[in-house]
């Protein structure tokens, strides 16, 4: 059985929209980035900056680390989409979180791993490698944990939690590859660090959600598959059906959307 490469990101599209990830993850059909993401993006870097500073003993403050945020804004890797926003409408956004997060939630982390990348971890057996990167490892009391960031407009509600629903199958996956990568035997719960991307002080929050048990979900029982394997039988079957009532079937989010036969 040859081996297929799946990035740990991509596996909510598999099974969201088939017909939308063969065409990103197969078939190389390029689109722009969207605004949204490349603030996470933004986020992301600066934040990720400030955190390797502290557990290396840098000493990179958080004004200056706030740079990596500003720079991912206005100098992309990729071609980003604005639409209605734009690069410079985004960077206080970008700022504000960036801030909040170093020093209200960061503080209360103690990190042992900041971008942790996974070249490939293959599953011989089902045909796959997975690859990509987890955003932290962290230490508690009682062992070694993944930390994942996600940040958009609803990310957080307004009582600071972060909504961990259908994220357990992503998180196992990091979890595997965060241990591959580091070999630090990951034991503890899986965090989900939500960063709302508001337009004002009082939307722009940080939280969090815990999930225990995220790798369960990715072996099968005996009678029901995993998750693994029901991506490697889409995979190495060769079938990838469209899903119209998907919240992402549109032109901005999908390269096929205009000739896509699955929506008609």
């Amino acid at each position: 059985m040859n081996i297929i490469p799946i990035r740990a990101s991509s596996l909510g599209e598999l099974f969201d929209c088939a017909a939308r990830f063969e065409a990103k993850h197969i078939l190389g059909m390029k689109m722009p980035s969207s605004g949204a993401a490349q603030l996470g993006t933004a986020i992301h870097a600066s934040t990720a900056v400030f955190d390797t500073s502290v557990m290396n003993g840098a000493g990179i403050t958080v004004e200056e680390a706030a740079g990596a945020a500003v720079d991912a804004l206005h100098h992309p890797e990729f071609d980003v989409d604005w639409e209605d926003s734009s690069a410079n409408e985004a960077e206080p956004i970008a700022l504000a979180l960036h801030k909040k997060y170093c020093t209200e939630f960061a503080p209360k982390q103690v990190y042992a791993a900041v971008e942790v990348k996974c070249e490939s971890l293959e599953i011989t057996d089902l045909g796959i490698a997975l690859t990509g990167t987890t955003d932290r490892v962290r230490k508690t009391e009682n062992g070694y944990g993944i930390a994942d960031l996600k940040s958009g407009k609803t990310a957080v509600s307004a009582d600071g939690t972060v909504k961990t629903a259908g994220h357990a199958y992503q998180m196992g996956v990091y979890e595997l590859l965060a241990e591959r990568a580091s070999g630090i035997a990951i034991t503890e719960p899986a965090q989900i660090i939500g960063l709302n991307t508001g337009k004002t002080d009082k939307a722009q929050r940080v939280g969090e959600g815990m999930i225990a048990g995220a790798r369960d979900v990715l072996i099968g029982d005996g009678e029901t598959p995993g998750v693994l394997e029901i991506a490697s039988k889409i995979l190495h079957g060769g079938i990838f059906p469209g899903n119209p009532r998907s919240m992402l079937c549109g032109e901005k989010y999908c390269p096929r959307f205009k000739t896509c036969k699955f929506r008609l």
